[in-house]
């Protein structure tokens, strides 16, 4: 039989793992020799080598994607006093941090925390990733969170639609805690007890049932959640749980979709309204969803949630001082907040994808996904699922404003057509 290997999609840390098939013939992956090579008890000579060819690695690859903000700003900052400061174990951290970027030269960003003080640990690196990201030239912002949205009414009926799927959500993350990509199973099932009796409180207040992923706790005995593989399928069709994200290179290379199905699962309220996500690419994921008119109704449950989460003993979310909330991909920093609604414009999808929408709702400040969320098709009828693509350095409060600001402005462009 073939001889398999399995090399950790996480650390790579071992120098001497290789994968090889019956005929004994070496991976030599230029990326996977690099990683196997960073070790704790690495030479400086050794780590200066490794550097060199991350560097060249990197050029190649902005040769070609020349957006991939990963590649163009390690290469500067691993010329830093900070970078050269680091310690070995630290310099592995940073390869992980980055590794998705390399492994996938089309990412955008390209990057994600493994703890929340990698943005403070690695600041050279990620300071200059996020204010890039987020279209701070002046470098000097500083994430504020508010939720006041005063006497506003966000009605979107005074618009001309009817009853919308609304949804926002916030990713968070807890002190204490490594983030998913630098979770291994043993603390992956370590925070999903931690946060039962945190869900025992929710369901107090709001009903409903914990849905698990995870087969059992070892030696603590049976899982009292756990639900089977017919459940887990009929709650992610109703878009309650979660793909297995495998699937997902991007998520595979950072490390975050490891040791499935372990520490996954939700939790859902009895109106099923609000839902937490855990074990996803944040820790948790909250959100409340319903299909209504007033965008309010959501966006002031969820805060309401919120409070009542955070309130409760031992649960402290992370936050940095300029970057607000803690989350895992630096896209989401500040708020974590995603506030969309399913809208049909068929006009402006009449040739079946959303081309068109993307190009007149960039400079509304809107992104365009499909119905069941990023990278899938669009509704038959032509309905498209929008958002306001800010997340720091902007205000709760403004994002809800944004979406009924984006939806009215939209309408007026499919209205005209």
């Amino acid at each position: 039989r073939d001889l398999v290997i399995k090399i950790s999609q996480k650390y790579f840390t071992n120098p001497q793992v290789t994968i090889r098939n019956s005929r004994q013939q070496t991976y030599s992956s230029k990326i996977i020799k690099i990683a196997n090579m960073f070790s704790v008890d690495m030479s400086p000579e050794t780590r200066e080598k490794l550097v060199e060819e991350l560097v060249a690695k990197c050029e190649s690859i902005t040769a070609e994607n020349p957006g991939n903000r990963c590649c163009v700003k390690a290469q500067d900052y691993v010329t830093t006093d900070e970078f050269k400061a680091l310690s070995n174990e630290d310099v592995i951290t940073f390869w992980k941090c980055i590794k998705t970027g390399i492994d996938n030269p089309d990412s955008g960003l390209g990057c994600y925390a493994m703890t929340p003080d990698d943005y403070t640990k690695f600041g050279g690196f990620f300071d200059k990733v996020i204010r890039d990201y987020h279209g701070d030239s002046t470098g000097e912002k500083k994430h504020e969170t508010d939720w006041n949205t005063g006497d506003t009414d966000y009605d979107v009926t005074k618009l001309g639609q009817e009853e919308l799927s609304m949804r926002v959500r916030v990713g968070r993350n807890l002190v204490g805690f490594n983030l998913p990509g630098a979770m291994d199973k043993e603390e992956r099932v370590k925070f999903e007890r931690r946060m039962l009796p945190a869900f025992g409180e929710l369901k107090e207040k709001y009903g409903g049932d914990v849905y698990s992923l995870t087969p059992d706790f070892g030696e603590d005995g049976e899982n009292p959640n756990a639900i089977s593989d017919e459940k887990y399928n009929e709650l992610v069709k109703a878009h309650v749980m979660f793909k297995d994200m495998a699937a997902d290179p991007y998520l595979n290379s950072a490390g975050i979709s490891g040791d499935w199905p372990h520490g996954r699962g939700c939790w859902q309220s009895e109106d099923k309204m609000r839902i937490i996500w855990f074990g996803e690419e944040d820790q948790l994921r909250i959100m409340c969803m319903k299909k209504g008119s007033n965008l309010l109704e959501v966006f002031s449950n969820l805060n309401e949630m919120l409070n009542t989460v955070e309130g409760i003993e031992g649960i402290e979310f992370a936050k940095d001082s300029n970057y607000g909330y803690v989350t895992s991909c630096p896209s989401n920093l500040g708020t974590g907040m995603r506030a969309s609604v399913h809208i049909k414009i068929p006009k402006l999808t009449s040739d079946g994808s959303d081309a068109k929408a993307k190009e007149v709702c960039k400079p509304l400040g809107l992104a365009v996904r499909g119905t069941g969320g990023e990278h899938t098709p669009i509704g038959a009828d032509g309905t498209v699922d929008i958002s306001p693509s800010a997340r720091l350095f902007i205000k709760e409060s403004t994002i809800i404003g944004k979406l009924y600001e984006g939806i009215e402005e939209l309408m007026k462009i499919e209205n005209a057509l």
